[in-house]
């Protein structure tokens, strides 16, 4: 078995935002990730308040719901990505009862990177959000490696 590139415990230390009117569906996640070992997990049922939490949280991960009043999941991947770096990696998987291609195909156009179906399989999601972070660490590491000058990957 090749060696890990990430240590596990840095993928659960990873801060992680959920976004969500439905305070069931809130409360499940949280259980899920606290389950799961993250302990850095911050839940919203406020979506007018998102961006803010957003730009002051600077989480690893966001898990967003596309059918929310006031403020929609579609204009916060609009708004995260108007507010994050041109460099920045910061993924966003969207949990939505709205299964339609239309939604789909929109919500990843603007930013999305993963798209689950609600009901979602507790497993698959959990798995998921474990990639992405992976995704997100190495991306950071690419990146710093990268500013310091240093070769990005060993052509071996």
């Amino acid at each position: 078995m090749p060696p890990q590139l990430i240590d596990p415990e840095e993928i659960l230390a990873r801060r992680i935002l959920v976004i969500d009117d439905e305070e069931a569906n809130v409360m499940l996640l949280r259980s899920i990730l606290q389950r799961e070992g993250y302990s850095d997990v911050h839940c919203l049922t406020q979506s007018k308040e998102a961006l803010v939490t957003y730009m002051d949280l600077q989480p690893d991960l966001v898990l967003l719901d596309l059918m929310m009043p006031e403020v929609d999941g579609f204009q916060l991947l609009e708004a995260f990505s108007r507010h994050d770096a041109a460099d920045e990696f910061r993924p966003v998987l969207v949990l939505t009862a709205d299964t339609t291609i239309q939604a789909r195909r929109k919500a990843l156009a603007l930013g999305a990177k993963d798209f689950v179906a609600k009901p979602f399989d507790v497993i698959e999601v959990g798995l998921r959000i474990s990639n992405l972070l992976e995704t997100r660490l190495l991306y950071e590491r690419l990146r710093a490696a990268s500013l310091a000058g240093a070769p990005s990957a060993n052509p071996a």
